[in-house]
């Protein structure tokens, strides 16, 4: 997929999912604006500041889409499988259009970007959607999305109170007594904010899982000040160090993921080195919650899948819910055999931070709330279908924890609901109400004026007649009340129903086990309970 930033940004345009602003707007307003616009946003001329800004770009399903080059939002998840199973390592280019325009040491001013704030309570102007690049000496490589609060003209914080391969970085550098070099690309195509939010064992290089994704590799330039590469065709690129003050500063507050409010965080100092951008650079603002949400959730999918297969459970269908933010609650079907909701549920609960999930059968949707939780309803005994895992590693920003200090993971509680059939269960305890003619009688044929043709009236001797040939038929094979109706539809209904009711009248009529029509004495015919 050959596209930058800048294309991908045309495409949306092309396909009305991009308005551009061009009167003079407050940098003030920018995040409540793109909350309500129905397109995303380019902002033009931002009052004081010389950059234009867009933001909310892939902010819905749609435009998510759009930006991976899928047909559908389901596609995104093999794109990224085949990108983990196929990475492509970047190439090192010399030179990029981002140099353009650079200042280093004391020329270094944050304030001339227009970083915005987002919601009433962050705690200053935020840098939302920065590739960001680090190398540990033993480690490897890693990429990731994380978040600066601007602090001084050249001075940030950096966000990294969860777990994760950039925080060990940090704390290796900081024990270590060293600054922690990173570069942070700004204004790059999604795919690579979407390879560098998969996270990635140590020693696997999200920007070969971009590549992979791209089908080619992604570019990387040579920064000036730190031994670091960046995104080639990024806007703009900050060059810095995470300097050695451990995680001893306050930060925050942040609109989170969980489109709550974060608390107070302790992070680590970050000191920009120098800033580059392009002569024209646009600077992009990723909107807080949904569009950190979109090209999350097909992370999960993968990491869930993957997990399955291990545990050797076929998987039908995976809901990452949206009320879940797309980080915790997953709904899973599966073609279950005896045992393996318990397993499906032990392997999806291990993957990421995940804290609910539910396993239901094949005939589930697991996109539809209200199949799932008749599942619930209908399947789960509490004390055998429902697993607690305790004490298992939690989120910080989960809001539910007690406040933990500074640098100390906190736990969890993992729940896992069995809403599959029981074993030992008849199956068709759970036949679902199907309406007959479905498939033929069609209310917009009768809105349009369709009529049907009335069956045959008998007296009392042609229903004596019609009774002995049902009786003939049922003998054979028991059948359902609407069989019985279908194959002797040249009647009208009450004709056949009062045949019915003379061989009832005349206790020829029994039923199966499955309440078909049989007749009465004969091998089909069901028994009282203790018979």
């Amino acid at each position: 997929m050959q596209e930058n930033f800048r294309q991908f940004l045309d495409r949306l345009r092309q396909e009305g999912e991009l308005t551009d602003l061009h009167q003079p707007v407050d940098i003030r307003h920018i995040a409540t604006l793109t909350d309500q616009a129905k397109t995303a946003l380019c902002f033009h001329d931002v009052i004081g500041y010389d950059i234009p800004v867009v933001s909310g770009i892939i902010r819905t399903r749609e435009r998510a889409t759009l930006s991976m080059g899928c047909a559908s939002y389901g596609e995104i998840e093999g794109k990224l499988k085949h990108a983990i199973d196929h990475p492509i390592p970047p190439k090192h280019v010399q030179g990029a259009p981002v140099r353009e325009v650079v200042t280093v040491g004391d020329d270094v001013d944050l304030y001339k970007l227009p970083i915005p704030m987002c919601s009433i309570y962050d705690g200053g102007p935020v840098i939302t959607a920065g590739v960001v690049i680090a190398r540990d000496p033993e480690l490897g490589v890693n990429s990731g999305i994380y978040r600066f609060i601007v602090k001084e003209k050249n001075l940030t914080g950096i966000d990294i109170v969860t777990p994760n391969n950039m925080r060990l970085f940090a704390q290796r550098a900081y024990e270590a007594g060293r600054p922690c070099p990173i570069s942070i690309s700004i204004g790059t195509h999604p795919i690579e904010i979407m390879g560098s939010g998969f996270r990635a064992p140590l020693g696997v290089d999200e920007m070969a899982i971009a590549g992979g994704m791209r089908g080619e590799p992604v570019a990387l330039a040579p920064c000036e000040t730190i031994d670091l590469p960046y995104i080639a065709d990024a806007e703009i690129v900050l060059e810095a160090e995470i300097l050695p003050t451990g995680w001893t500063w306050p930060e925050g507050r942040f609109g989170e993921f969980t489109r709550l409010m974060g608390g107070l965080h302790w992070n680590p100092l970050v000191r920009i080195k120098a800033i580059a951008r392009r002569r024209d650079a646009l600077y992009y603002a990723l909107h807080m919650p949904w569009e950190n949400t979109w090209l999350a959730a097909p992370t999960r999918y993968t990491a869930i899948r993957q997990a399955l297969r291990t545990a050797g459970v076929t998987v039908k269908d995976i809901n990452v819910t949206l009320g879940g933010c797309a980080f915790w609650h997953a709904v899973i079907s599966i073609k279950k055999q005896p045992g393996e909701a318990k397993n499906a549920l032990l392997a999806a609960l291990s993957v990421m931070d995940l804290k609910h999930v539910v396993v239901v059968d094949d005939d589930i949707d697991v996109f539809d709330p209200t199949d799932v939780e008749w599942a619930i309803a209908t399947r789960v005994q509490g004390d055998r279908d429902v697993l607690i895992v305790t004490n298992a590693r939690g989120k910080p920003l989960d809001p539910s924890l007690a406040p933990t200090p500074p640098g100390v993971v906190p736990t969890t509680a993992k729940i896992g609901i069995d809403a599959t059939i029981p074993e030992g269960v008849p199956r068709e305890r759970y036949e679902r109400i199907a309406y007959a003619y479905a498939g033929r009688a069609r209310i917009d044929d009768y809105l349009g004026g369709k009529s049907d043709q009335a069956g045959k009236s008998a007296g009392d001797d042609a229903v004596a007649a019609l009774a002995q040939r049902i009786l003939e038929a049922i003998d054979a094979k028991p059948l359902y009340y609407t069989d019985i109706a279908e194959r002797f539809s040249t009647y009208d209904f009450q004709t056949v129903a009062r045949a019915l009711g003379h061989l009832h009248a005349s206790e020829k009529l029994w039923q199966d086990s499955r309440g078909r029509m049989c007749v009465r004495g004969s091998a089909f015919a069901a028994k009282p309970p203790g018979w």
